[in-house]
């Protein structure tokens, strides 16, 4: 819960005081400095792994620039595989020591934000072998680029064009990107410690009790997790590019409202944004992508997402649960035709909401579905919750007292269906292309501050904090 916490933002602040004191050519110094203070003061083994990778990367963009065919080619995969390796080994060792080989596993120090920075830095290398940017010749430049640290641990994933300009060069102070900045704090907050971790508690309450609790429980469960993961990791890189903001830096947004996607395809280009652009990039297309006929197109998204599984954990669960969104978009591929026919008995056009509706339902069922695989202990239990599930009917339980033995108390499942719906009324205000900050931004002073402090004192009574909860950590820090 780094994000959260005070002693992160009093770095932020100590940081954001120095950026701005100091001169514009020199700022990234400062930012440099609050890099290297934000891992010392959150992480202080497995620094020499992380330093370890960054020499690799940039020293092999460096070689990458001098040389031409072959050569260059074999410079490409030794970078990537010493940037590479100690992920390999970190995230995946104890899953063929303990799964495989039926032994105790292994501990390692896993620096912060290991998978985040794997990405990142074989994304620089290839950018480099495909001349796509030139290499940094700054080893200090370089590595502010590496570990930047509002988005070191979960993302966005940034590519080096997009951002190291905006790291180095310096910005001026800018009332609006900081006031925006500070509003994506307060979102950030609000997503994390009013529904994120309210629904933590009923997730965990059955998920971790399982088969204590079948049917209609289970599908709470999942409809909440699926609500729990999308509020946590967007709040996380809400969080990110808010504090990056402070600095006059922006970050890529990493969601689209995935919920409202109409297909799984569709899904993707929504969530996680970030990693899966870089998935289509740095290893889709390359394979060919859909240029080669549709079935190496197939071959190719089962590659894709099995590395998108492998990525988010070891284990055989991670496996299956990223096999089977190239199965759902196979198989969508392969009935398309014969769903737009259905479509056309019922006499549902294409243009129709009950269409998007339809679609929209059937998009966030599948993926909630995989969620579950994503969630259980491990994959057997996850099949085993989808089965109870679906074959035990008590849909009472939900309608009756029981559901408050879940964890919260009557008032706090109103507080968490009414943050559900807040975030639900925000996303279709910037489904249609308008933004709450900005509306909000351009109300006279007074105005725009009481509804911060509004906020901030809303989150402060009704998050986890004003229930003596303790906060949660984020989701995807353990990627």
């Amino acid at each position: 819960m780094i994000y959260i916490s005070l002693k992160y933002y009093a770095l932020v602040l100590i940081t954001l005081l120095f950026y701005y004191a100091f001169p514009i050519k020199i700022r990234w110094i400062v930012l440099l400095a609050g890099n290297i203070a934000f891992y010392v003061a959150f992480y202080k083994t497995g620094w020499w792994i992380f330093l370890g990778t960054i020499f690799i990367s940039f020293f092999a963009g460096l070689i990458l620039s001098k040389l031409k065919g072959t050569a260059k080619k074999v410079m490409l995969i030794a970078g990537i595989t010493g940037v590479t390796a100690p992920w390999l080994v970190i995230k995946n060792t104890n899953f063929v020591i303990s799964e495989i080989m039926g032994r105790d596993p292994i501990s390692f120090l896993v620096p912060l934000g290991i998978s985040f920075y794997t990405l990142q830095l074989i994304g620089y290398m290839v950018d480099i072998y495909m001349e796509r940017d030139l290499p940094e010749k700054n080893i200090a430049k370089f590595a502010l680029f590496a570990s930047f640290f509002p988005q070191l641990i979960q993302g966005p994933i940034p590519r080096y064009g997009q951002l190291q300009h905006q790291l180095v060069h310096g910005n001026r102070f800018s009332e609006e990107k900081t006031v925006k900045g500070f509003q994506q704090i307060i979102w950030g907050f609000f997503l994390k410690l009013v529904i994120a971790d309210k629904a933590a508690i009923i997730v965990n309450t059955v998920f971790d009790n399982y088969p204590a609790y079948s049917g209609a429980y289970i599908w709470l469960a999942s409809f909440l997790y699926s609500i729990q993961l999308y509020a946590d990791f967007l709040a996380c890189t809400t969080l990110a590019r808010g504090v990056s903001g402070l600095f006059g830096i922006e970050l890529a947004k990493n969601f689209e409202h995935p919920y409202y996607a109409i297909s799984i395809k569709d899904f993707w280009r929504r969530w996680h944004i970030s990693l899966s652009s870089w998935l289509r990039d740095y290893i889709y297309i390359p394979l060919g992508g859909n240029r080669k006929g549709k079935f190496r197109k197939y071959i190719n998204l089962l590659i894709t997402f099995l590395i998108s599984g492998l990525w988010h954990g070891a284990g055989f669960k991670f496996i299956v649960w990223g096999l089977i969104h190239a199965i759902y978009q196979i198989i969508g591929d392969f009935t398309y035709d014969i769903r737009e026919k259905i479509y056309g008995i019922c006499k549902i056009s294409d243009d129709s909401k009950k269409k998007k509706w339809i679609k929209m339902a059937g998009t966030f069922l599948l993926v909630n579905f995989a969620w579950i695989i994503f969630r259980a202990e491990t994959l057997r239990k996850g099949v085993e919750l989808i089965i109870d599930m679906t074959t035990e009917f008590n849909p009472w339980v939900i309608l009756n007292n029981r559901i408050f033995t879940l964890g919260l108390e009557w008032k706090e499942i109103v507080i968490l269906g009414l943050g559900i719906y807040v975030l639900h009324k925000v996303g279709k205000y910037q489904e249609d292309g308008r933004s709450v900050g900005e509306r909000v931004y351009v109300q006279p002073l007074v105005f725009r501050w009481g509804v911060y402090l509004a906020a901030i004192v809303g989150i402060i009574l009704f998050g986890t904090y004003g229930f003596g909860f303790d906060a949660q950590d984020f989701i995807y820090g353990g990627f």
